[in-house]
Parts: C-alpha cells; structure tokens; sequence
C-alpha cells in the first residue's frame, strides 16, 4: 500500500451515514445541509486528531488536559479544551461529523460520506515548516484527498463522488505555523528572506498552488483563514524574554496584517481565474483581535496566557497529566499558550458562519 493510502487510513475520518430511513426524513427535510460534504486542510487549528496516529511528530493532543470538556471528556487530538473550529462550522452547517477515523467497511452506494479531515498540527504551507514538525505537510495533504477519492468513488460511484466533492465545504486553515516556527522563533527562513515581505509572497505563492490543485482535484467552494494577531499568542510574547508585562508584539501583529491584506486580494483573483469556484477570505485576525482588546463584553477573564499549566509555554506535550488546569475555561481566550479554548473557537464560529452563508448562498 502506497504511503498516501496508508497515511488516509490514519486520518480521522469525519463521516456520518445519512440515511434514508423514514424515521430521518423529517429531520433532513427541516434542517438539510447546506452542503452535503466538509472537507477540511490544514494545521492544528482544524485537525481533529490525524497526528495521533503513526506519524513522528511532537505535536500531539491525545492525552489529558486536552479534550477535558468534550461529551465524554476524552482527548481526540483536538488542541482545545473541547471542540475545535472545524467541529463548530460542521455543526452550524448541519453536517455530522467525526465517527472513527476508519472508513465504514460496510458503506453502501446509498450512503454519503460528509466529509474527512486532512489537517495535520504543525503543518504549513512552507515544506520547511513541515521538516522541522514531522507534521504532515499541507502540500501532501491533496495527495491523501487523491486516495480518498478514489475510495469515494468505489462506494458511491464516479458521479455522486465527484458531485459530493465539487459541492463540498472546503475549509483551509494554515500559515501561523511557517512564521511561528520557521521564520521568528527559529529563523531558518528569515536568513533566507531578510524581509518579511519577501517570506509572506513566498508562503502566499505555496498557497496559491495548494488552492490551484485542490481545484484540479474537484474543490470548488472553498474558505481560506487568514492569519491572527501572531504577537498576541502567549507562546510568542512569551519568547520574547524582555516582554515583562506581556504586551502584544506589535511588529508580528503588523506583520500578520500586511500578510491578510495580500491574501484577501490575492484569493479573487485565483476565484477569477478557476471557473466555477467560489473562494472566501475568513477574516479571524480582527474578531481575535476584538476579544484581545474588549475581554469583557465577551467574558472573558484572560487573554494573556492559556489555562494549561503557567499557559505562557505549554502546548503539546508540555500540556499534559502534570500540569494544573484552570478551573473556568470559558474565561480564557487560550487553553494553551498557543491554541484558543472551545468559547473562543463558539465566538469565532458565530462570526463566520453568516459570512459563509452570505458567500456560497448567493
């Protein structure tokens, strides 16, 4: 077996059979999805657990404080306290989602798979990036949507497959990670790419052949996120060991800026240029940055250091069975010194959804 085929038997398959029992016709009648799939790409803002299986990264989730307040109070790999931002647009878009990660041996050409997750934590646009994470790079994640595919295809058919992914919600989330660790903190990049400008056309131009290829592939309605206010993460101000009082790093917070106004004009031109598609720019920079600024009027408590352990530089690993939690997680922007808590992500959620709405029901 082909390593993209073996690596999609490790992806945690976010699929749900609807079935065309009686019993669920009145339900799908009232609530029918506004797409009938989500496919989803990217880092760790989205994986819903792809880097817990064999993969040779550090970047895992699958263990306690993680996951503390899903339903069952289990980690699945999502960096959160509970539900990630991909679990929270699933559900505003009335698609079910994340069963075992395995495909159903069982699926007939009546059943529909709603969608898979290819997201893998510590991923990037930049390859680099992916080299120094073990994560699974963003440029291979299309590869492993090939494999699915073709798997689609022998359940359900040729057509409906391809009708399935070209009506599909597909949600892209990724470039933190390429600054976060291959250009600030670790400045393989930056020696490369004196200027920031410089590194930001070369990460967007990764970008855009990604976009490019998944639209070869049968993507057509597709979501790209933009960076957020770097300098506001815990972890970086944290880096930055004359930065006492915990101030935003403005410079990166500028930075993260002058990236979205590059991607929010480069996305319609790739849209203008791919016929059929319908590619939106998810601005999550200015909503994070609302929070940051005015906690209160979203109940929030803290914004400068995440619930887990000190929450000024445990992620991953370091967030694990030994460190203490904060016992009010709805009051904190970060669970961990990097990734937001799951009344973020809701927040986050409640702004995107009407825009998602206002772009692919038009």
């Amino acid at each position: 077996m082909s390593t993209s085929k073996t690596i999609l038997f490790t992806l945690f398959i976010v699929t749900t059979v609807l079935q065309h029992a009686s019993c669920n016709a009145t339900a799908n009648a009232t609530t029918k999805p506004l797409f009938p799939a989500i496919l989803i790409f990217g880092d760790s803002t989205v994986d819903t657990g792809n880097n817990d299986y064999p993969l040779q990264t550090i970047f895992r989730a699958k263990h306690v404080p993680y996951g503390m307040d899903l339903p069952d109070r289990k980690p699945t790999g999502r960096f959160s306290n509970g539900k990630i931002i991909s679990d929270i647009i699933a559900t505003k878009l009335n698609i079910k989602q994340f069963v075992p990660p395995f495909l159903q041996p069982d699926l007939s050409d009546q059943d529909i798979l709603t969608g898979v997750c290819f997201a893998s934590a510590g991923a990037g646009y930049d390859e680099e990036t992916s080299l120094s994470t073990q994560a699974i790079p963003v440029s291979e994640q299309p590869n492993m949507f090939k494999s699915y595919i073709v798997r689609l295809k022998g359940i359900v058919g040729d057509k409906k497959a391809m009708e399935i992914i070209n009506n599909a919600f597909v949600l892209v989330s990724a470039g933190a990670n390429d600054f976060i660790l291959n250009y600030y903190d670790i400045p393989t990049r930056s020696l490369e790419f004196p200027l920031i400008s410089s590194y930001q056309d070369f990460v967007l131009q990764r970008l855009e052949n990604f976009v490019r290829e998944i639209y070869s592939l049968g993507c057509r309605n597709i979501m790209v996120g933009g960076l957020p206010p770097i300098g506001c993460l815990p972890f970086q101000m944290t880096a930055k060991f004359h930065n006492i009082f915990r101030f935003c790093l403005e410079q990166e917070n500028r930075d993260s800026v002058l990236y979205n106004r590059k991607l929010e004009k480069l996305l319609p031109q790739i849209e203008a240029s791919l016929t059929g598609s319908r590619i939106f720019y998810a601005n999550i920079y200015d909503p994070a940055m609302e929070m940051i600024q005015n906690p209160d009027k979203f109940g929030f408590k803290e914004t400068k250091r995440g619930c887990c352990g000190t929450g000024f530089l445990e992620t991953s690993f370091m967030c694990n069975a030994l460190s203490p939690t904060c016992q009010n997680r709805s009051e904190f922007l970060f669970f961990d010194s990097i990734h937001p808590s799951e009344a973020t992500y809701n927040i986050m959620g409640n702004v995107l959804d009407p825009q998602i709405r206002r772009k692919f029901q038009a």
